[in-house]
């Protein structure tokens, strides 16, 4: 990967000096947006299921624009959820205020622990970005 290929949006620069990974990577149309968990100006996901999802959307939105790109280019979609069942139609409400049809391919996946203790999502992306 070309160090132009890495997208790091304002506010994005600490995490990637600390964790070592970029916000998204470029190769060629797509971009890979790496896993957001939503959390406030403080860091911490919100108390609010709901809020916290669209805390993460909020950042995938950032992300795509610092790429050029918008949420309706996103292709594909997966996220891994702590109570996905009693989470579900908060998350799905929370979804369809960034994303409308044509629906990207959408993977959801039940997992035990995320690496925020509090967060309750985890989303990645690919988008694709010809234009």
């Amino acid at each position: 990967m070309h160090p132009s290929d890495a997208i790091i949006p304002d506010g994005f620069q600490a995490t990637y000096d600390q964790w070592h990974y970029s916000a998204a990577a470029r190769a060629g149309d797509l971009l890979f947006i790496s896993g957001v968990i939503g959390v406030d100006a403080d860091g911490k996901p919100p108390a609010d299921a709901e809020q916290q999802f669209i805390a993460a959307f909020e950042d995938i939105k950032l992300t795509l624009e610092t790429a050029g790109g918008t949420l309706a280019d996103i292709v594909e979609l997966t996220s891994y959820h702590i109570d996905w069942t009693l989470n579900r139609d908060a998350f799905i409400k929370a979804k369809d205020k960034f994303l409308s049809p044509p629906w990207p391919a959408w993977t959801a996946i039940g997992i035990a622990e995320l690496g925020i203790p509090g967060a309750l999502v985890e989303i990645r992306v690919v988008a694709n970005l010809a234009d």
